[in-house]
């Protein structure tokens, strides 16, 4: 069976304790920035699918891989979560469900 995708650094581990052989290669820097991309397009379209318990572990996915892409730029998960609430702060979340429809103009 063929995947061709990222996976966590303990699957190929699983695969053999399940008796079968895993395929692996190493990424390049490039080559793994790429499928970490993939990989958040994918845990964001499971998260979209699922509700309740389900979503709560898609979105576990999606942190882990934000974890590694924020990695890559020589961050971690703290400097995220500080940009976040420094972003909150000053321009507030979502919590009041507002939905922008428009701007009138000035005449």
């Amino acid at each position: 069976m063929s995947y061709n995708k990222l996976v966590r650094d303990k699957i190929p581990d699983i695969i053999k304790s399940n008796g079968e052989e895993p395929i692996t290669r190493v990424l390049s820097e490039e080559e793994y920035k790429i499928e970490l991309e993939k990989k958040l397009q994918e845990e964001l379209n499971e998260t979209l699918q699922v509700t309740g318990d389900d979503r709560i572990e898609e979105l576990a996915d999606m942190l882990e891989v934000m974890t590694s892409l924020a990695e890559l730029e020589g961050k971690t998960l703290d400097d995220v979560i500080i940009t976040r609430n420094e972003k909150k702060e000053a321009r507030g979340g979502f919590q009041k469900r507002l939905y922008l429809k428009g701007v009138k103009e000035d005449k």
